[in-house]
C-alpha cells in the first residue's frame, strides 16, 4: 500500500496546487447531499404532522400547526438543492478541465526532455495513449476517488450528530453501520477490484496497439498473407479484455448490491428502534418518519464510492506508466553554459553513434571540424546518418562513444531551455499547428510584431502569397499545415526560424520543394541572416540550382561515415 501511495503522491502533490478548487468543489458537493437529506427528513416530518394534526381535528382534539415555517424550509432546501447542484456542476468540471491542462502540461513536458533514443522505444501511439487515456484516468481519480469519500464522510459526521440530538441510539447504530459501510466500499473495494482494473488498463493498452498494427500495417500483412493471423491476436486480447471486464463488473455489481442491502436493512433497524422509542413516548411520530427517511436517503453517499475505488488499479496503472517518463530521462548533476558569442565552433572527434537492439552503428568514426563563424555542407542520400548527426549535435541523442564540443562544452548535458537558446534546426518534418499563420510565426518569438513577420516572410518569397489571402497572417494553415504546400510549409518553418538569434544553425535540405527562381531568392536572404553564424546545410547532394550560400567545407556522409571533399 505504501508502494501504491509513492507512486501516486507526485500527482497527488499537482492537484494539491489546486486544493482550493478542490475544497470549494467538495464543499458544494457537501450542500448539495445534506440539502437532499435535509429536503426529504423535512419533508416526511411535514407530512406526518399535518396528517396527524388533520387527525386530531377530525376527532375533535385541539391541535395546532405552523406551516410557515417548515413550508418555507422545504422550499428552501428545494432549491437549495438545485442551485448548489447546478453550480457544482458547473465549478467542478471546469476544476477537472483545469487539472487535465496540468496533468498534460507536466506529462508534455516530461516528453519534451526525452532524447531521440528513448522516443524511439516506444510507439507514438503509446505516447499518444499517455496523453490521453492515462490522463484521463487520473481525471476521474480527483473526481471519483478523492472527493466522494471526503464528502461521505462530512455527511454521516451531520447525520449522525442531527439524529443524536432526537434519538441517540438510533445515532449509535448509524454511526457503527455508516463507517463500517464506508471502510467497504472504499478500502475493501480498492483491494478487491485492483487486479481487475489494473490488467483493465494493461488489456485496452494492448488491444489499442493490435488494433493500429492492423490498420497501419494491412498492405504489408495482406502481402505476406498474414492478416487472418494478426486478426486472430486481435481477436483474442478482445476475448481475453471482456473476460476481465466481466470479472470486475460482476465484482462492482456485488458491492453495489452489499451497498443497497446494508443500506436497506439499517433502514428497517432504524424504524424498529424509532418505532420503540416512540411507543415509549419519548419522541413524536414525525421525527420517527423524519429519522427514517433520513437513514434511506443517506444511500445517495455512497452511490458513486463502489464503482471508483474498485477501479483504484487502474488509476494506478495509469500512474505507473506516467511516472516512467521521469525515470526514462534524467538532467545531468551539473548543466554547462555555451560561451558568448556570434558563433560556434563545432568539433566532433572518432564519434560513433549505436541505436539500442541495432546491428550496425548509425555513425562511425566521425571526425571534423568547423571552425565559429563558418559554414559547410554534409551530403548524403536517404538513411546515410544526416539526422542522427543532427540529433548528436544538437543534444537530442547521446554518443556511444567519441567526443562532441560546440563552443568546447558537450551538448548533450545542456538543458532544453539552452538547447532552444543557441540552436536552431530545420529538420525534413515540418511541425505546424492548426492555428493562424501568425501564431506559428510567434512560436520562435513571442513578442515579434506585424511588420517582423512580413520581413520574414519576405526572406523566404512568401509575402505576396500572404497578401492576396483575405485573412492574410490570420489565415489558419490546418492541422500540421495541410492548408499549404509542402513548399510553402518549409518556407513557414524557415521564415519561423529566422525570427530567432542562435548561434549554430543546420539547415536539413532548406530548398527542398521550390523552384529555382524562389531558392534563388532565399538563398540571399539567407546568406544575410546567417552573417556570423556557424552553419551546417544538410542535403542530398550539391546543386548549381540550389547551392546553399558561403560554404566553406564539404563532407559527404555515406553508411554513418564521414570522408572530406573538394568544393567546386
Amino acid at each position: 500500500m505504501m508502494a501504491v501511495f509513492r507512486d501516486f503522491l507526485p500527482w497527488l502533490q499537482l492537484l494539491v496546487r489546486r486544493r482550493q478548487r478542490f475544497l470549494v468543489g467538495a464543499l458544494l458537493v457537501w450542500i448539495t447531499l445534506l440539502a437532499g437529506l435535509a429536503l426529504l427528513g423535512l419533508s416526511g416530518w411535514f407530512i406526518t404532522a399535518s396528517a396527524l394534526t388533520g387527525l386530531a381535528l377530525a376527532a375533535g382534539i385541539p391541535a395546532r400547526l405552523d406551516v410557515y415555517v417548515p413550508g418555507g424550509g422545504i422550499r428552501f432546501f428545494a432549491l437549495l438543492r438545485t442551485v448548489a447542484r447546478y453550480i457544482e456542476r458547473l465549478y467542478n468540471h471546469n476544476t477537472v478541465l483545469t487539472l487535465l491542462a496540468d496533468l498534460r502540461y507536466r506529462v508534455f513536458g516530461s516528453l519534451t526532455r526525452l532524447d531521440d533514443a528513448s522516443l524511439r522505444r516506444q510507439r507514438a501511439s503509446d505516447w499518444l495513449s499517455r496523453l490521453t487515456a492515462d490522463i484521463d484516468t487520473l481525471d476521474n481519480f480527483y473526481l471519483r476517488i478523492l472527493m466522494p469519500p471526503l464528502v461521505a464522510l462530512l455527511s454521516m459526521l451531520v447525520v449522525v450528530v442531527f439524529v443524536a440530538l432526537w434519538v441517540p441510539g438510533v445515532a449509535v447504530l448509524m454511526a457503527l453501520t455508516l463507517l463500517l459501510l464506508w471502510l467497504m466500499v472504499t478500502l475493501f473495494a480498492a483491494n478487491w477490484g485492483f487486479s481487475q482494473s489494473y490488467q483493465q488498463t494493461v488489456d485496452q493498452q494492448s488491444l489499442r496497439r493490435l488494433v493500429v498494427d492492423q490498420v497501419q500495417a494491412s498492405a504489408e500483412l495482406m502481402s505476406y498473407q498474414s492478416a487472418p493471423w494478426h486478426r486472430g491476436l486481435v481477436a483474442a486480447q478482445e476475448q481475453q479484455a471482456l473476460l476481465n471486464q466481466q470479472r470486475l463488473g460482476r465484482k462492482t455489481a456485488l458491492i453495489n448490491c452489499l451497498v443497497s442491502s446494508v443500506t436497506g436493512l439499517l433502514v428497517v433497524a432504524v424504524l424498529w428502534l424509532a418505532s420503540q422509542v416512540f411507543f415509549q413516548q419519548l419522541v413524536a411520530a414525525p421525527i420517527v418518519v423524519m429519522v427514517v427517511l433520513i437513514a434511506l436517503g443517506i444511500n445517495e453517499v455512497f452511490l458513486a464510492l463502489p464503482s471508483s475505488f474498485i477501479k483504484l488499479g487502474a488509476s494506478y496503472a495509469a500512474v505507473q506508466r506516467l511516472n516512467n517518463l521521469t525515470d526514462d530521462f534524467s538532467l545531468p548533476a551539473t548543466q554547462p553554459n555555451l560561451p558568448k558569442g556570434s558563433g560556434l565552433a563545432i568539433n566532433v572527434t572518432e564519434l560513433m553513434l549505436r541505436y539500442p537492439q541495432a546491428l550496425q552503428p548509425a555513425l562511425s568514426n566521425v571526425t571534423f571540424l568547423l571552425p565559429a563563424g563558418k559554414r559547410a555542407v554534409i551530403t548524403g542520400k536517404s538513411g546515410a546518418g544526416k539526422s542522427s548527426l543532427v540529433s548528436v549535435l544538437i543534444g537530442r541523442l547521446k554518443a556511444s562513444q567519441g567526443q562532441v564540443l560546440v563552443g568546447g562544452v558537450a551538448p548533450w548535458p545542456l538543458s532544453s531551455q539552452s538547447r532552444a537558446e543557441h540552436f536552431a534546426v530545420l529538420t525534413q518534418q515540418v511541425d505546424l499547428f492548426d492555428s493562424s499563420l501568425a501564431e506559428n510565426l510567434r512560436i520562435a518569438n513571442p513578442s515579434a510584431s506585424d511588420d517582423m513577420l512580413w520581413e520574414v516572410l519576405r526572406a523566404v518569397a512568401l509575402d505576396s502569397w500572404v497578401k492576396l489571402l483575405p485573412k492574410g497572417l490570420n489565415t489558419a494553415v490546418g492541422e500540421k499545415g495541410q492548408q499549404l504546400s509542402g513548399g510553402q510549409a518549409r518556407r513557414v518553418a524557415l521564415a519561423r526560424l529566422m525570427l530567432r538569434n542562435p548561434k549554430v544553425v543546420l539547415l536539413d535540405e532548406p530548398f527542398a520543394g521550390i523552384d529555382a527562381a524562389t531558392a534563388k531568392h532565399i538563398a540571399m536572404s539567407l546568406d544575410q541572416w546567417l552573417a556570423s553564424r556557424t552553419v551546417i546545410y544538410f542535403v542530398h547532394q550539391l546543386s548549381s540550382l540550389s547551392r546553399p550560400p558561403g560554404i566553406e567545407y564539404h563532407w559527404h556522409l555515406d553508411a554513418g561515415k564521414l570522408s572530406q571533399c573538394l568544393l567546386d
